[in-house]
């Protein structure tokens, strides 16, 4: 074949793909139009700009957001599935959003259905079940969020914040016996404890936290943007993404310092999955089209969250410059450590199980 024939052979294939792409995408939108609604659960409007997402989604495609719960954390998310597995009414999520490691946990309970978006293969394959059951979304790092009205010195690590003067002031974002923000948060200050060493930092985390309980500096209760203004929980380790949405929603009532410490450096990536028994499962698929669009992935870094295809729009100079000037320094990500599903899978076990025989503190 010649090579005019042979390029024009190609662009025929190209155009056809092309074609039969956005005739499933146009089938899909018309099916979930027809569903009316997409339930769902853990999506809080500060976290990573889903408030702006999900009414973007809504109406772009006209479709009803039911949410659930919006402060549960990954574990509550899987139990939601559970319990409504035969349940197509308003209480059953259609998707769910979860720390990395309770993807193969939920794909290996049955509770996932496999969907890959038009983007799949922009999607960095560690970061992504190759059968298309969960998918990574968005990462981050641990950081602290310091309300400045009240703590003057402000902790620059994790030893800092044994201290006295940070008595009653020390919280997490979340319950470390089901919210994987927490977990991380305990493996975190650990990794810092045990200098790097992954194999000791579970460990080292739940007595670090069971010292920081006992001298009175951990506050048990769930850290939020209400209860750092309110001065309950002046410190809170959470991902970075929500700690600066937070100091961008007060706007200086109070103050807020954003600190990613100097050792314990944790990202952590989320992924998304389908629900095994989604009431909705064709407003489920569109919902996850959206996000892996570009204009879903600059939603999330609009929200201070590197989305997982990060490296890919920069690449194709999809990125507007004022959003890359809202990021933190790129040398405090310098020293983040990515853990392997494995170590995430143990570390989480090993937290979550010993908690509150190790802390002994419940938080709520």
């Amino acid at each position: 074949m010649k090579a005019k024939q042979l390029y024009s052979a190609i662009i025929g294939v190209f155009a056809v793909c092309t074609a039969a792409q956005a005739g499933s995408l146009d089938a899909l939108i018309k099916a979930a139009q027809k569903e009316g609604q997409l339930t769902t659960i853990a999506l809080p409007h500060d976290w990573c700009g889903y408030g702006e997402l999900l009414a973007q989604f809504s109406a772009k495609y006209g479709i009803r957001v039911n949410e659930l719960n919006p402060d549960a954390g990954s574990g509550d998310e899987i139990e939601a599935i559970k319990a409504n597995k035969g349940n197509r009414g308003p209480q059953a999520p259609d998707v769910i959003d979860v720390g990395l490691s309770f993807g193969p946990q939920a794909k290996a309970a049955g509770l996932l259905q496999p969907y890959k978006v038009s983007n799949w293969n922009t999607i960095p394959k560690e970061a992504k079940d190759k059968d298309g059951y969960w998918y990574g979304d968005y990462y981050g790092v641990l950081a602290f969020e310091v309300n400045t009205d009240l703590i003057k010195k402000v902790p620059a690590d994790w030893s800092d914040l044994t201290q006295a003067e940070y008595r009653n002031a020390v919280s997490l974002a979340g319950d470390p016996r089901v919210a994987n923000q927490a977990i991380s948060g305990v493996y975190a200050a650990g990794l810092a404890q045990s200098k790097g060493d992954a194999s000791r930092a579970a460990a080292a985390g739940l007595k670090y936290f069971a010292s920081l309980n006992s001298a009175g500096n951990f506050v048990p209760v769930i850290g939020k943007a209400a209860s750092l203004a309110q001065g309950t929980t002046p410190i809170i380790v959470r991902w970075d993404y929500n700690a600066l949405a937070d100091r961008d929603t007060l706007k200086g009532n109070p103050n807020v310092a954003v600190v990613v410490p100097k050792t314990g450096v944790i990202a952590g990536v989320y992924v998304q999955g389908i629900s095994a028994f989604a009431p909705h499962p064709n407003a489920a698929k569109l919902w996850m089209e959206f996000l892996y669009s570009n204009q879903g992935q600059l939603g999330w870094l609009k929200g201070y969250c590197h989305p997982i295809r990060f490296n890919d729009l920069a690449a194709k100079k999809q990125i507007p410059q004022d959003l890359l000037s809202r990021l933190p320094a790129a040398s405090a990500y310098k020293k983040a450590v990515f853990p392997s599903l494995e170590q995430q899978e143990s570390y989480k076990a090993a937290i979550t199980h010993q908690w509150d025989s190790v802390v002994g503190s419940n938080v709520k």
